[in-house]
Protein backbone atom coordinates (compact mmCIF):
# COMPACT_ATOMS: atom_id res chain seq x y z
CA UNK A 1 0.00 0.00 0.00
CA UNK A 2 1.62 3.40 -0.84
CA UNK A 3 0.00 6.67 1.16
CA UNK A 4 -1.63 9.27 -1.16
CA UNK A 5 -2.22 12.88 -0.35
CA UNK A 6 -5.92 12.40 -0.94
CA UNK A 7 -5.27 9.86 2.08
CA UNK A 8 -4.16 12.69 4.61
CA UNK A 9 -5.98 15.12 3.25
CA UNK A 10 -9.49 13.19 4.18
CA UNK A 11 -8.79 12.19 8.08
CA UNK A 12 -10.19 14.28 10.24
CA UNK A 13 -9.68 15.01 14.34
CA UNK A 14 -12.39 13.54 16.02
CA UNK A 15 -14.43 15.63 18.56
CA UNK A 16 -14.29 15.14 22.35
CA UNK A 17 -18.10 15.24 23.15
CA UNK A 18 -20.92 14.42 21.48
CA UNK A 19 -22.27 18.05 20.74
CA UNK A 20 -19.04 17.97 18.94
CA UNK A 21 -18.97 15.07 17.01
CA UNK A 22 -22.68 16.09 15.45
CA UNK A 23 -21.06 19.41 14.33
CA UNK A 24 -18.82 17.50 12.52
CA UNK A 25 -18.92 16.93 8.77
CA UNK A 26 -17.81 13.41 8.89
CA UNK A 27 -16.64 10.99 11.37
CA UNK A 28 -13.54 10.21 9.46
CA UNK A 29 -10.43 8.18 9.69
CA UNK A 30 -8.21 10.04 12.48
CA UNK A 31 -4.95 8.84 11.06
CA UNK A 32 -3.78 6.90 8.32
CA UNK A 33 -2.81 4.56 10.21
CA UNK A 34 -6.64 3.88 10.87
CA UNK A 35 -7.24 4.25 7.28
CA UNK A 36 -4.67 1.08 6.52
CA UNK A 37 -5.60 -0.74 9.03
CA UNK A 38 -8.96 -1.11 8.21
CA UNK A 39 -8.07 -1.68 4.49
CA UNK A 40 -5.52 -3.93 5.25
CA UNK A 41 -8.59 -5.81 7.43
CA UNK A 42 -6.01 -6.14 10.16
CA UNK A 43 -5.36 -4.55 13.70
CA UNK A 44 -3.17 -1.17 13.59
CA UNK A 45 -0.84 -3.00 15.83
CA UNK A 46 -0.29 -5.75 12.96
CA UNK A 47 0.08 -3.07 10.99
CA UNK A 48 3.08 -0.78 12.58
CA UNK A 49 4.72 -4.21 13.71
CA UNK A 50 4.79 -4.99 9.85
CA UNK A 51 6.63 -1.21 9.40
CA UNK A 52 8.30 -0.42 12.16
CA UNK A 53 10.03 2.76 10.83
CA UNK A 54 6.68 4.05 8.53
CA UNK A 55 6.65 6.99 10.59
CA UNK A 56 3.51 6.48 12.33
CA UNK A 57 0.44 7.49 12.95
CA UNK A 58 1.01 9.71 9.60
CA UNK A 59 3.04 8.33 7.08
CA UNK A 60 4.51 10.78 4.76
CA UNK A 61 2.98 10.75 0.97
CA UNK A 62 4.96 8.29 -1.12
CA UNK A 63 5.41 6.14 1.83
CA UNK A 64 4.99 2.29 0.47
CA UNK A 65 3.63 0.01 3.86
CA UNK A 66 3.37 -3.59 3.72
CA UNK A 67 -0.12 -4.72 4.70
CA UNK A 68 -1.99 -8.48 4.49
CA UNK A 69 -3.15 -9.25 1.08
CA UNK A 70 -6.44 -9.37 2.12
CA UNK A 71 -9.72 -9.79 -0.29
CA UNK A 72 -13.19 -10.19 -0.33
CA UNK A 73 -14.66 -11.99 -3.17
CA UNK A 74 -17.80 -10.34 -4.80
CA UNK A 75 -21.21 -12.34 -3.48
CA UNK A 76 -22.62 -14.60 -6.39
CA UNK A 77 -26.10 -14.22 -4.77
CA UNK A 78 -28.10 -13.19 -1.71
CA UNK A 79 -28.07 -14.79 0.93
CA UNK A 80 -30.90 -16.83 2.07
CA UNK A 81 -30.62 -16.47 6.22
CA UNK A 82 -28.16 -16.04 8.91
CA UNK A 83 -27.28 -17.31 12.27
CA UNK A 84 -25.87 -15.16 15.06
CA UNK A 85 -24.38 -17.80 17.52
CA UNK A 86 -24.35 -15.73 20.76
CA UNK A 87 -21.71 -18.35 22.90
CA UNK A 88 -19.10 -18.57 20.07
CA UNK A 89 -19.86 -14.73 19.41
CA UNK A 90 -20.08 -14.96 15.55
CA UNK A 91 -22.79 -14.35 12.54
CA UNK A 92 -23.05 -16.50 9.90
CA UNK A 93 -24.70 -16.10 6.54
CA UNK A 94 -25.93 -19.06 4.59
CA UNK A 95 -27.33 -19.27 0.97
CA UNK A 96 -30.78 -21.58 0.12
CA UNK A 97 -28.55 -24.62 0.49
CA UNK A 98 -27.00 -23.81 3.67
CA UNK A 99 -23.90 -23.21 2.06
CA UNK A 100 -21.61 -20.86 4.30
CA UNK A 101 -20.88 -17.43 2.25
CA UNK A 102 -19.85 -15.58 4.95
CA UNK A 103 -18.59 -16.05 8.96
CA UNK A 104 -17.79 -13.38 11.60
CA UNK A 105 -16.83 -12.44 14.64
CA UNK A 106 -19.25 -10.23 16.73
CA UNK A 107 -20.27 -8.26 19.75
CA UNK A 108 -22.98 -8.96 21.79
CA UNK A 109 -24.87 -7.19 24.51
CA UNK A 110 -23.72 -7.17 27.80
CA UNK A 111 -26.68 -7.77 29.87
CA UNK A 112 -28.10 -11.42 28.72
CA UNK A 113 -31.67 -9.74 29.30
CA UNK A 114 -30.70 -7.57 26.36
CA UNK A 115 -29.75 -11.08 23.98
CA UNK A 116 -32.91 -11.96 22.09
CA UNK A 117 -33.22 -15.58 21.16
CA UNK A 118 -35.01 -16.76 18.36
CA UNK A 119 -35.94 -15.35 14.58
CA UNK A 120 -35.65 -11.88 13.88
CA UNK A 121 -35.60 -9.99 10.02
CA UNK A 122 -34.25 -7.43 8.28
CA UNK A 123 -36.26 -4.48 8.24
CA UNK A 124 -33.46 -1.67 7.14
CA UNK A 125 -30.25 -1.55 5.14
CA UNK A 126 -27.92 1.67 5.11
CA UNK A 127 -24.53 1.67 3.74
CA UNK A 128 -23.06 4.83 5.57
CA UNK A 129 -25.58 6.12 8.16
CA UNK A 130 -25.82 8.53 10.32
CA UNK A 131 -26.26 7.93 13.84
CA UNK A 132 -29.16 9.12 16.29
CA UNK A 133 -28.05 9.71 19.78
CA UNK A 134 -30.99 9.29 22.20
CA UNK A 135 -30.00 10.55 25.60
CA UNK A 136 -32.87 7.79 27.73
CA UNK A 137 -29.76 5.39 26.40
CA UNK A 138 -27.33 6.69 27.82
CA UNK A 139 -28.30 7.56 31.40
CA UNK A 140 -24.69 6.98 32.28
CA UNK A 141 -23.72 10.40 30.01
CA UNK A 142 -23.83 13.73 32.19
CA UNK A 143 -23.09 15.55 29.15
CA UNK A 144 -26.30 14.22 26.93
CA UNK A 145 -28.59 14.56 30.24
CA UNK A 146 -27.72 18.12 30.20
CA UNK A 147 -28.10 18.46 26.62
CA UNK A 148 -31.63 17.17 27.20
CA UNK A 149 -32.17 16.38 23.38
CA UNK A 150 -31.34 13.27 20.96
CA UNK A 151 -28.12 14.96 18.62
CA UNK A 152 -27.25 13.73 14.88
CA UNK A 153 -24.13 11.89 14.55
CA UNK A 154 -22.89 12.38 10.53
CA UNK A 155 -21.65 9.09 8.28
CA UNK A 156 -18.20 7.69 8.47
CA UNK A 157 -15.98 5.04 9.74
CA UNK A 158 -16.02 6.22 13.23
CA UNK A 159 -19.71 6.56 13.63
CA UNK A 160 -21.21 4.54 16.86
CA UNK A 161 -22.34 2.39 14.03
CA UNK A 162 -19.52 2.29 12.03
CA UNK A 163 -20.12 2.33 7.71
CA UNK A 164 -23.25 -0.20 7.64
CA UNK A 165 -26.56 -0.32 10.07
CA UNK A 166 -28.61 -3.08 8.84
CA UNK A 167 -31.57 -3.02 11.09
CA UNK A 168 -34.02 -5.73 13.09
CA UNK A 169 -37.39 -6.06 13.65
CA UNK A 170 -36.86 -5.87 17.22
CA UNK A 171 -36.72 -1.92 18.22
CA UNK A 172 -33.23 -0.54 18.71
CA UNK A 173 -31.62 -3.87 17.87
CA UNK A 174 -29.60 -4.26 14.24
CA UNK A 175 -25.92 -5.58 13.22
CA UNK A 176 -23.75 -2.60 12.31
CA UNK A 177 -19.90 -1.64 11.94
CA UNK A 178 -17.58 -0.24 14.59
CA UNK A 179 -15.08 2.22 14.82
CA UNK A 180 -13.05 0.23 16.83
CA UNK A 181 -12.87 -3.54 15.08
CA UNK A 182 -10.12 -4.84 16.53
CA UNK A 183 -11.97 -5.15 19.35
CA UNK A 184 -14.91 -6.88 17.90
CA UNK A 185 -16.06 -10.48 19.99
CA UNK A 186 -13.60 -8.96 22.85
CA UNK A 187 -16.42 -6.24 24.11
CA UNK A 188 -19.74 -5.97 24.75
CA UNK A 189 -22.30 -3.71 23.27
CA UNK A 190 -25.82 -2.10 24.40
CA UNK A 191 -27.80 -5.02 22.49
CA UNK A 192 -26.59 -4.96 18.85
CA UNK A 193 -24.65 -7.25 17.26
CA UNK A 194 -21.41 -5.27 16.18
CA UNK A 195 -18.99 -6.14 13.33
CA UNK A 196 -15.77 -5.07 12.16
CA UNK A 197 -16.50 -2.19 9.10
CA UNK A 198 -15.35 -4.25 6.55
CA UNK A 199 -17.03 -7.31 7.41
CA UNK A 200 -20.36 -4.89 8.04
CA UNK A 201 -19.60 -3.85 4.24
CA UNK A 202 -19.79 -6.75 3.11
CA UNK A 203 -22.77 -8.09 4.88
CA UNK A 204 -24.63 -5.10 3.67
CA UNK A 205 -24.00 -7.01 -0.09
CA UNK A 206 -25.75 -10.00 1.19
CA UNK A 207 -28.83 -9.25 2.85
CA UNK A 208 -31.99 -8.40 1.73
CA UNK A 209 -34.96 -6.81 3.45
CA UNK A 210 -37.37 -9.56 5.24
CA UNK A 211 -34.12 -12.15 5.11
CA UNK A 212 -34.28 -14.32 8.48
CA UNK A 213 -31.84 -13.94 11.21
CA UNK A 214 -31.65 -16.92 13.46
CA UNK A 215 -30.02 -15.46 16.72
CA UNK A 216 -29.04 -18.89 18.71
CA UNK A 217 -27.76 -19.08 22.35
Amino acid sequence: YTVTTNDLASLQPMGNTWLEKSQQTALAYETELELIGETAHASPLLIKKLNPDAGWPNPAPGTAVTIPAVTYPDPADKAAFAVIHLGQRYLEAFDAGTNLLAHFPCSIAAKVEKRPIGELHVIVIAPHPNYTVNPELFPESAELQAIGHKLILPPGPNNPVGVAWIGLDRPGYGMHGTPIPEQVGRTESHGCFRLANWDAEYLVKLVWIGMPVLVEP
